[in-house]
């Protein structure tokens, strides 16, 4: 029966991951078109929500529109190479200027409390400090860039600390050198690095793009660092998706278990990404969010949900919890974030050398794609791997399916003894062969 209230559904599917993401480390870059827009409210809304569910913020902030702004309206043309501004002391003026202005803001709306919101009464602790050394760019390519700088070192020990007190982390992007000296850095710089130094669990990328898409417009939920490297490198130089597929690729090859790219544009945005299971963005991490696997003995419960809507409907023979803890080497899973959305299983016939692809089921929200075609590669080459020369599946709704992927409609007679002597008559299932 549906919810009267449809938030109650989304809230019991949420709640897994208001568990898992309680006391994790968050670095969250938030770029400087975002701060200036209208949606920068419902940022800090979701910011101060994240941080009373126990979610450990970084917040780091760009700037790079409202410098822009302000050096146009000076007259300021900087000399720009590769992306970056050379960074003199007229630059540098309004860099310092805006960051200020800009941190001073975010630590003041913080500090009310959010009033006018959900979130009103909520006490944040919003601090800063000079928390990341810099060094500077110096001279590249005969230019040189005077207090534009790069990171040298992120005081870790210190943000651990901050973290640790209940505070919610504010991070401008400039660095200090030790000789005293502010360089203006690229936000999405910090945001890797810091990501890194914390081993944080996530690194949020804020920017104008909605994720990936491949040639046919399609999202590109999940990528691996290599595969993210090859868009890097055809984007321009010093563009934000070069900056942010640079700061994803790095973080992930160092450490930081997922990267995410987002849209700010997008009103739920942050809170889809984290609170659901697809998410609404693109993914970068060096684990598979979802991946094939050998199925274990904690997967039963998953099988069991898995399995119950296809046995009540009669597409496939009811299967108990004892019969699947029996046969749980048998199985093969695709888990996606701890979800079971699809199995298969091989019983193998030695003798005959035959083997049974039984149990193939995919989550009804996952049917799209090739994962039925996944798991059936994978049940052959076990199969194959066993000395088994013939596959069979008995099905009394999939004929076709298991038709086009080259299996071949024959009798009972074709099983092996032992399985023709358990089959069910009343059933009527069709028996598919194939040769491998």
């Amino acid at each position: 029966m549906d919810s009267r209230f449809p938030f109650v559904d989304w809230f019991r599917h949420s709640s897994p991951y208001v568990n898992a993401h309680r006391g994790k480390t968050f670095v969250i870059l938030v770029e400087g078109e975002a701060m200036a827009s209208s949606r920068r409210g419902q940022l800090l809304q979701d910011l101060a929500l994240l941080h009373t569910l126990g979610v450990r913020v970084v917040l780091v902030y760009g700037i790079r529109p409202q410098v822009g702004a302000a050096l146009d309206t000076a007259g300021i043309q900087p000399v720009r190479i590769g992306g970056r501004w050379v960074a003199d002391r007229q630059v540098m003026d309004h860099v310092e200027r805006i960051a200020a202005v800009h941190r001073l803001d975010l630590e003041a709306q913080l500090s009310l409390g959010l009033p006018n919101t959900p979130l009103h009464g909520v006490e944040l602790t919003a601090v800063s400090g000079n928390l990341v050394t810099a060094k500077p760019l110096g001279v590249r390519d005969g230019v040189d860039f005077d207090h534009s700088g790069e990171v040298r070192r992120v005081r870790s020990q210190a943000i651990e600390s901050l973290l640790a007190g209940g505070n919610l982390v504010i991070l401008p992007p400039l660095g200090y050198s030790r000789t005293g000296e502010i360089f203006d850095l690229d936000a999405s710089e910090i945001a890797q690095h810091v990501a890194v130094s914390l081993k944080a669990d996530k690194l949020i990328l804020l920017g104008e793009s909605a994720g990936l898409h491949d040639d046919s417009g399609q999202l590109q939920r999940q990528l691996t660092p290599d595969e993210a490297d090859i868009l890097r490198e055809q984007a321009a130089p010093g563009s934000e998706l070069s900056r942010h597929l640079g700061a994803a690729c790095g973080a992930a090859r160092h450490g930081v278990g997922r990267t995410h790219l987002l849209s700010w544009h997008d009103h739920d945005a942050l809170l889809g990404e984290l609170f659901t299971r697809d998410g609404v963005g693109t993914m970068i991490t060096q684990n598979r969010y979802e991946q094939l696997r050998q199925a274990v003995l904690d997967d039963v419960g998953g099988l069991l949900a898995l399995l119950k809507p296809l046995e009540a409907s009669g597409m496939l023979v009811a299967r108990t919890r004892e019969r699947l803890e029996h046969e749980i080497e048998d199985y093969i899973v695709i888990d996606r974030d701890g979800m079971a959305i699809g199995c298969a299983a091989l019983h193998g016939y030695a003798d005959a050398r035959m083997g049974e692809l039984a149990c193939l089921a995919i989550h009804d929200d996952y049917r799209r794609g090739a994962r039925g075609e996944t798991l059936l590669a994978e049940i052959e080459r076990r199969a194959r791997r066993q000395g088994l020369t013939q596959l069979f599946a008995l099905t009394t709704h999939t004929t076709h399916w298991f038709v086009e992927r080259g299996f071949a409609l024959t009798t009972p007679e074709a099983l092996p003894d032992l399985k023709r002597e358990t089959y069910n008559q009343a059933r009527r299932s069709k028996v598919l062969l194939k040769s491998l």
